[in-house]
């Protein structure tokens, strides 16, 4: 655990980060690192691990006490996401990891599939195109010749 009025000392809010290892009322753990706002508030920032009481683990970076810049998303189903966050969403570029081996790679917009990117297929193959939305227009298998 952190010394919150340690760190939050009025000299130090906003600069000082710590190391904390903390369990919240559900159930979630968090265990990385955190600094001091200048309210008063310790937040989430830097290098963390989340673990939910359901399963899910994040592994990755935190800015405003939210998941933001690289990272690990695992679901307990097995999906996995390896990529960019923002605001707690998969955006940027990215690769998500189905349960069924299947996978997409390239950029997501708000938790969703979002311009130039690949999907392989359960049976090894690859298809390339432009994602928006729900939609796949004009994918084409990539030949490995």
């Amino acid at each position: 655990m952190c010394d919150q009025k340690k760190l939050c000392a009025d000299e130090d809010r906003g600069r000082a980060v710590a190391n904390v290892s903390f369990m919240f009322p559900n159930g979630d753990q968090y265990e990385g690192e955190c600094c001091c706002t200048s309210d008063g508030v310790v937040i989430r920032k830097g290098a963390g691990t989340q673990i939910s009481s359901c399963g899910t683990t994040y592994v990755g970076e935190w800015d405003n006490d939210m998941m933001n810049g690289t990272g690990s998303l695992t679901h307990p189903s097995g999906a996995v996401y390896k990529g960019q966050f923002h605001d707690n969403k998969y955006h940027g570029n990215g690769t998500y990891f189905f349960p069924d081996g299947t996978k997409y790679c390239g950029t997501f917009n708000n938790n969703r599939c979002e311009g130039e990117g690949d999907f392989t297929d359960s049976e090894g193959h690859v298809w390339t195109g432009t994602f928006h939305q729900k939609a796949a227009l004009a994918l084409k298998l990539r030949l490995n010749m």
